[in-house]
């Protein structure tokens, strides 16, 4: 028995990174899985690994008239939808306030927070027919503290994602379907190199060498994975979560906890030479 047996998602973002890894553990737990994302060959290569379980529809999450056929042909192919998880997402202009471009910030809000809106807006009216549905959001560490993204602009982006949800769970909650986000961490993937000006597809390649770095940066001593966050993501959606409605979740091994303890009792240490005790 799979945690999300005999259920319909659809995944946003999916070609790479977290979405990809989230498709495929949706699938390996039972769930039929609708991917989009804007690069047609991975996306297309996904939903073949995924066999029969698994399908892929070309899609810019930015765009209205893209979700409406989304939602048309899920509702087409299987008749219903169960799960969603907007997850699509990517770099936002880094730097000064005082340098970020009107341009660059219109559109790092659209794709990481108007892209969130519409999928609930068209998704929403579907599982509150239903009476039953699980929405999942992808935050970021970056929405609860300054400084936990290279772009500030990213971390207002997934502050308001973090806060849309718990809107809207105020109001589908009262319908039996649930809304939720998740935040990750120092998660190994190319999204830094991609903020950073590398191309997607080689940033997607060097996910790995993010790792070493990410290692130390919190209180469990590895990098955040996808699978990480994939997990968080498979349980908001299952039937094992039906009473959690409206939390974000931080999936960040201690990240934004506190101050770690060994460099504080090594700082202790300092000061105490340092009076002479």
């Amino acid at each position: 028995m799979g945690m999300l047996d005999g259920k319909i998602a659809i995944i946003t973002g999916a070609t790479s990174g977290i979405g990809r890894c989230t498709a495929e553990l949706f699938v390996a737990e039972g769930a039929k899985v609708v991917s989009t994302g804007r690069r047609r060959d991975e996306g297309e290569a996904l939903a073949e690994s995924l066999g029969s379980s698994g399908r892929f529809v070309a899609a810019d999450a930015t765009l209205e008239r893209d979700w409406v056929r989304v939602i048309a042909e899920t509702m087409e192919a299987y008749g219903r939808l169960d799960a969603l998880f907007n997850n699509a997402g990517g770099p936002a202009p880094t730097g000064s306030i005082t340098s970020i471009s009107v341009e660059g910030f219109d559109a790092a809000m659209a794709l990481l927070v108007r892209s969130v809106m519409l999928g609930i807006k068209h998704a929403a009216p579907i599982m509150m027919r239903q009476r039953s549905g699980s929405i999942v959001n992808n935050g970021s560490v970056a929405a609860h503290l300054a400084g936990y993204s290279s772009s500030m602009v990213y971390g207002a982006a997934k502050a308001a994602v973090n806060h849309l949800s718990r809107c809207a769970a105020m109001e589908l909650g009262e319908h039996n379907v649930r809304v939720n986000s998740v935040s990750p961490g120092a998660i190994a993937t190319g999204i830094i190199a991609k903020a950073l000006g590398m191309d997607a597809g080689k940033a997607d390649k060097i996910a790995d060498q993010m790792k070493a770095g990410f290692t130390k940066v919190q209180p469990i001593p590895r990098a955040g994975i996808t699978d990480d966050i994939a997990q968080c993501v498979a349980w908001l959606a299952s039937d094992r979560s039906t009473f959690v409605n409206g939390i974000d979740i931080v999936v960040d091994g201690g990240l934004i906890g506190g101050r770690m303890f060994t460099p504080h009792q090594e700082s202790l240490k300092q000061i105490k030479a340092a009076l002479g005790i």
